[in-house]
């Protein structure tokens, strides 16, 4: 202890040394209209914001101030928006059990192709064809290729903006093999687009396999936030167990320990997230690449 307090010392003077030569540098003078900038960043953030977040967060303020009137936890106006409109976003699960969903949709639709390329008809009347009987998840993606293709746009372009739309590594897998039959025309893409379909089905199975042992992490973890919220809203209204965090002190400790618990939220969500696999097609990469 008597070596930490000179060390403390010495540490807050090297702060307090650089804080005077960083306030004793000359900085130009902003615009008066920052203010207005940062209102306007704000407002767009919040209008980004969906329906259902700024639902949770109204009831997050509302639950806040009523914590606020029983407790006297002057914090609680604060973290209740922030807790009832992010944990669940935390605690949900990512995207990539959309985009999982997409691939098994891809895949059932490569094969409707393929047996549609069988009876003899081109690549463009095959794709049109498949309309009707495409899976939801991917509906507006060929939809908007078949609206191109009527719209007299290149099969080649038009199908480098349909991996554009479905951005992902294995929809460029398989828009670079019909970019291949197009130019090609010859007779074996049908057998070609149904090995393509194993092995997309393939990595589906791989995709759910790993989101199946991501997901076990999120649910101890939503679990355990639960049953630590009830346990703190339990003891808030019968003993006086939490009683010192009502004192300013106690409220910034809380204030410390609910920070560091969202942020052990926040990184577990993004180790589980994953990385997407880069790609390799579509119109954007083509116009990088030429830059």
């Amino acid at each position: 202890m008597p070596a930490l307090i000179p060390a403390l010392g010495g540490a807050l003077v090297v702060v307090g040394l650089i804080g005077i030569i960083l306030g004793a540098r000359r900085t130009p003078v902003r615009a008066t209209a920052a203010p207005v900038r940062s209102r306007s960043m704000l407002a767009k953030r919040w209008n980004g914001l969906t329906r259902r977040t700024k639902i949770l967060a109204g009831v997050g303020v509302v639950g806040g101030i009523a914590v606020y009137m029983v407790t006297g936890w002057v914090i609680a106006i604060v973290l209740g928006p922030i807790a009832v409109a992010g944990l669940p976003t935390l605690l949900s699960a990512p995207a990539s059990a959309d985009r999982i969903d997409k691939l098994e949709a891809l895949e059932e639709w490569t094969r409707g192709l393929a047996g549609v390329l069988t009876v003899g008809v081109g690549l463009e009347e095959a794709l049109q064809a498949t309309l009707r009987s495409t899976p939801e998840p991917i509906r507006t993606e060929v939809t908007t290729l078949v609206a191109r293709l009527r719209a007299r746009m290149g099969t080649e372009d038009a199908l480098r903006a349909f991996a554009d739309d479905l951005d992902d590594a294995t929809g460029d897998m398989v828009a670079s093999f019909l970019i291949l039959g197009a130019r090609r025309r010859g007779q074996g893409l049908a057998s070609v687009l149904n090995s393509l379909a194993e092995s997309v089905a393939a990595d589906v199975r791989a995709r759910r396999a790993i989101e199946a042992d991501r997901a076990k992490p999120r649910t101890t973890a939503r679990w355990v936030t639960i049953i630590t919220v009830g346990v703190l809203a339990l003891l808030a209204f019968t003993g006086d167990y939490i009683a010192p965090y009502r004192t300013p002190l106690g409220q910034l400790l809380l204030t410390c320990f609910l920070a560091m618990y969202v942020g052990l939220l926040v990184w577990m969500r993004h180790m589980a997230k994953g990385e997407k696999l880069p790609r390799f097609l579509g119109i954007t990469l083509r116009e990088g690449a030429r830059r």
